[in-house]
């Protein structure tokens, strides 16, 4: 073939088949009238889509096909019919995961997911101070108040000596 040929050769098949587009056709056709071994590729195509196209007729013209759909319905309904707790049990079996080793990562997956959540759930909040206990006793000359904390040795003592002056006490 000639460098016309080799250009033109990618498209000739698809030209065969119809699947060229308008500007691929015409560059083809344009080739065909001056190139006879292109010519002679494109008719070898077409006998060969004769000899496969006869048999493949003659075939179908003796296959009687609503028979064969009538076997196949027969088939069908001759399969046994699932308890409604056997196809719920196959439609959940995972021994399919197992076959193909898709558990590992899904179960990996899972570890990390319960490892971070668990750490979430149980992480420590910081708590606010611990409880305390506050007195106030009031008398005609001094107030006192008197506050402490659950934590041994913190108390505060607040001495009022009168309604204006306050003096704090360790």
């Amino acid at each position: 073939m000639k460098d016309s040929c080799s250009s033109v050769s990618k498209f000739l098949e698809k030209y065969f088949d119809q699947e060229v587009t308008d500007k691929e056709r015409l560059l083809v056709e344009g080739h065909l009238q001056d190139c006879p071994a292109c010519r002679d590729a494109l008719k070898s195509m077409e006998e060969l889509r004769t000899l496969i196209k006869v048999p493949v007729e003659e075939a179908v013209q003796k296959e009687d096909f609503p028979w064969v759909w009538q076997k196949i319905e027969r088939e069908i309904r001759l399969q046994e019919k699932l308890t409604w707790w056997q196809s719920l049990r196959s439609w959940l079996d995972i021994s399919p995961l197992f076959k193909k080793k898709v558990w590992i990562p899904a179960v990996a997956t899972v570890a990390v997911l319960l490892f971070i959540t668990a750490q979430i759930i149980f992480k420590e909040t910081p708590s606010y101070p611990d409880a305390s206990v506050v007195e106030y006793i009031e008398s005609e000359t001094d107030n006192v108040m008197v506050y402490q904390l659950e934590k041994p040795g913190v108390t505060v003592i607040w001495l009022f000596e009168g309604p204006e002056r306050e003096q704090p006490t360790t």
